[in-house]
């Protein structure tokens, strides 16, 4: 069995029968891992990846993602069409709380990854952050010029589908793969979530369905200054959330899907979040910015093994569905 960490801590393989492959795209360790006689396919996965980042990045100057931003309508490829489409569903399944025109936050004034700065409170107030203002089909986006989009939130999650969907069309019948905090186990695998302050394991768990998404969202070293100016933008407020630090979330759904949830529920409000994946039977453990740590009742359901380093082996709270 396999331990894979979430976030920048070293990977440990402890299977003689599979191998590893590993890319920095999208902005990161993305690496895949399957038998060894289906290895080659690895090459296949990874052109998926780099074919999304193309697509989607908001880096990549010629990115179709970047043409729209910069000239506000532009003609769409597969990728760049199926993330607006999952957006725009999570969008309301959220409430509003999952919203990619934060990129007029994140990319115009935070300029996250891009000589990031702190932005003066009135600048804030000023900025459009309006999903309903992004018009598109199959083929072709407009944005209204006061947007820009970020898919920051789901991308990587999206790029793991993509290519589990080509390991799967190739016959591989057992893998992992992990962009960042999203990682898709076919068969079962080992899992350890990072702290979000130390280079040790937060807490540890082994999957048990057959087949498992897992996505950490959290300040894990994307903040400007300090935490206090994090990443996650809370769309309402157009202010960095300030009430979770990790979240964890476990799920037999599309990592897209898990990946964008997890950003959403990271700047929710507390009582909103729980009730949110208590509503979707998703499976969490999070880590509040007081230090408790909240574990879904269902848990049971989809991992096995779970514990927690010294610090975090008693949780303050333990959160239960309703």
């Amino acid at each position: 069995m396999k331990t894979f960490l979430l976030f920048l801590l070293t990977f440990s393989f402890l299977e003689a029968t599979t191998l590893m492959r590993e890319k920095i795209l999208m902005g990161t360790f993305i690496g895949v891992e399957v038998e060894k006689e289906k290895i080659d396919l690895s090459k296949q996965a990874f052109q998926v990846a780099q074919d999304i980042e193309n697509s989607i990045s908001t880096y990549k100057q010629n990115s179709i993602i970047s043409k729209l931003n910069r000239n506000k309508m532009t003609s769409l490829d597969q990728y760049s069409y199926e993330v607006l489409a999952i957006s725009k569903k999570v969008y309301k399944q959220t409430e509003g709380y999952f919203d990619p025109t934060v990129g007029s936050i994140t990319k115009d004034l935070y300029k996250f990854g891009e000589g990031e700065l702190i932005p003066y409170p009135t600048l804030l107030e000023h900025k459009k952050i309006a999903l309903a203002k992004v018009k598109f089909n199959k083929k072709f986006a407009t944005l209204d010029k006061d947007l820009k989009v970020d898919f920051g939130g789901m991308g990587k999650g999206y790029a793991v589908d993509k290519m589990a969907q080509v390991l799967k069309q190739n016959g591989v019948k057992k893998f992992v793969i992990w962009a960042s905090g999203d990682i898709r186990c076919l068969e079962t695998c080992k899992i350890k979530v990072n702290n979000p302050f130390e280079e040790t394991p937060l807490t540890e768990f082994s999957t048990k369905r057959d087949e498992t998404a897992i996505s950490t969202s959290g300040n894990y070293n994307r903040y400007v200054t300090s935490v206090k100016n994090n990443h996650l933008i809370d769309p309402k407020t157009k202010r960095s959330q300030q009430l979770f630090i990790s979240v964890t979330l476990i799920a037999e759904i599309d990592n897209a899907l898990l990946d964008a949830y997890a950003t959403a529920v990271s700047v929710m409000p507390k009582a909103k979040a729980y009730s949110f994946l208590q509503k979707h039977n998703i499976a969490y453990i999070i880590l509040e910015n007081d230090g408790s740590i909240h574990i879904s009742k269902n848990i049971s359901d989809y991992v096995t093994e779970l514990s927690f380093q010294d610090t975090f082996k008693q949780p303050k709270k333990y959160e239960r569905n309703k």
